[in-house]
């Protein structure tokens, strides 16, 4: 029974034109939450209600310390300091899975790019410590089922080749 360990999960923010940061050094916290959409009815013929998922709106709520010298957090940073909003406030994000290589692909793992907004709910800091950022990346739309070389840095999406 191998358990997977938060390190075993790899996640980049685009910060550039073509340019994917690892979100690493001074996030705390980067969190999944698929939040599955449902709908239920109850038939006539039964005294239960039916309950089927008919979507999701995913999150992933972060919470990271505010490092100057960061790429991925000042890029979060930066949206909520010029409050930026709309496309101003989107990216694309990877979410890696070191622990499902791709055999015969060396440095390659099955990973899902998602377009997300990026909110930022607070900048927060105390007197003599190290300042916040906390938000959530909102998923647009569906993602992208595929592969990353975390060598490269280059996602391909299913089906295509790199």
């Amino acid at each position: 029974m191998e358990k997977v360990m938060r390190y075993q999960v790899a996640d980049y923010l685009k910060t550039g034109d073509d340019e994917f940061t690892l979100m690493g050094a001074g996030f705390n916290t980067l969190d999944e939450s698929p939040s599955a959409q449902t709908e239920s009815t109850t038939y006539i013929n039964d005294k239960s209600a039916t309950k089927y998922v008919k979507g999701y709106e995913t999150t992933f709520p972060f919470d990271t310390d505010l490092i100057s010298d960061e790429a991925a957090v000042t890029f979060i940073y930066d949206i909520a300091r010029n409050q930026k909003v709309g496309e101003d406030a989107e990216t694309e994000y990877i979410r890696v899975e070191l622990f499902n290589p791709v055999e015969e692909s060396q440095n390659t793992y099955q990973a899902r790019k998602f377009k997300v907004s990026v909110e930022v709910s607070d900048i927060t800091g105390e007197g003599a410590n190290i300042m916040k950022v906390s938000g959530n990346l909102n998923g647009v739309g569906d993602f992208v089922d595929g592969t990353f070389n975390t060598t490269t840095k280059t996602f391909t999406a299913a089906g295509e080749t790199a």
